[in-house]
């Protein structure tokens, strides 16, 4: 069973603030990469499928 120091580690703390920023990072310049619509025509595609297997 983990203990409470081990969830305060400071170490633990600081990689996983810096994964969370790498990982925003790349989420920006994958966006930003994109051209304009593709998200929202991604979405769409998404959205048309979940609606035909709910009423499948």
């Amino acid at each position: 069973m983990p203990t409470i120091q081990s969830r305060l580690d400071p170490d633990r703390s600081r990689r996983r603030m810096q994964l969370l920023a790498e990982i925003a990072g790349a989420k920006r310049i994958r966006d930003r990469d994109r051209p304009p619509g593709a998200r929202v025509e991604r979405l769409q595609e998404l959205i048309a499928t979940r609606r035909r297997l709910a009423a499948g």
